[in-house]
């Protein structure tokens, strides 16, 4: 969890999974003790997601993967942009969701951990 909150912001991230990760980043979270797709947006990483239009390159609940990409096994590039109500996450150079919401305003984020091998690095972020 980050100690500063951001509004307007850009998170650029590098990550590598295995088939069985579930995970993502959590942007705009308000409260640092509930931390979820109904209290964040979650930009997701989780290739064998039961419902797969919400899996890998969506906002969870908010737009799903188009086109739906697979994450497991290689390095992989997120850019997430969060600029007023505009939200979109670019995966691997791929827009894979856009969207125009403004349900969340301001908050912290978080790398996520659910399953499976999760690696990040050269996470950084920049206030637009």
């Amino acid at each position: 969890m980050t100690k500063n909150s951001y509004k307007n912001h850009m998170i650029y991230a590098e990550f590598w999974t295995d088939e069985k990760a579930n995970s993502g980043i959590f942007v705009r979270c308000k409260d640092p003790k509930k931390i979820g797709a109904r209290d964040c947006y979650e930009f997701n990483i989780f290739d064998t997601r039961p419902d797969p239009s919400y899996g890998t390159g969506a906002i969870v609940y908010f737009a799903e993967a188009n086109p739906a990409l697979k994450a497991a096994g290689k390095w992989n590039t997120m850019e997430i942009t969060a600029n007023k109500r505009q939200l979109t996450l670019t995966l691997n150079g791929t827009k894979t969701a856009d969207v125009n919401n403004g349900f969340f305003e301001e908050g912290h984020f978080t790398l996520q951990w659910g399953d499976g091998v999760v690696k990040f690095r050269k996470v950084a972020v920049k206030p637009l």
